[in-house]
């Protein structure tokens, strides 16, 4: 999380942008329980552990969909996971 917020800028405030040596594409989605219990329920991930090599196979589901910014979608599939609205 906190490469997340060094690394990436938004215009919201969460996220910080400070450190421009390191791109958002080079950065992997954090996952959680509520993170890995959406991107189970979505087939982006297909591992029972919420481990590293999840965390690998979700952010490499997620450059498929923004190659230059994957781990974007962090919050909101922390959101969804939350909620169980899905």
């Amino acid at each position: 999380m906190f490469l997340r917020w060094m690394v990436r800028s938004d215009n919201k405030g969460v996220d910080f942008g400070l450190w421009k040596k390191i791109s958002p594409s080079q950065l992997v989605c954090p996952i959680d329980l509520h993170v890995a219990r959406v991107a189970k329920r979505f087939s982006f991930i297909d591992r029972n552990q919420t481990d590293w090599q999840s965390a690998l196979q979700l952010t490499q589901h997620l450059r498929n969909l923004d190659k230059t910014d994957p781990v974007k979608y962090d919050f909101a599939l922390f959101g969804l996971g939350v909620m169980e609205h899905y």
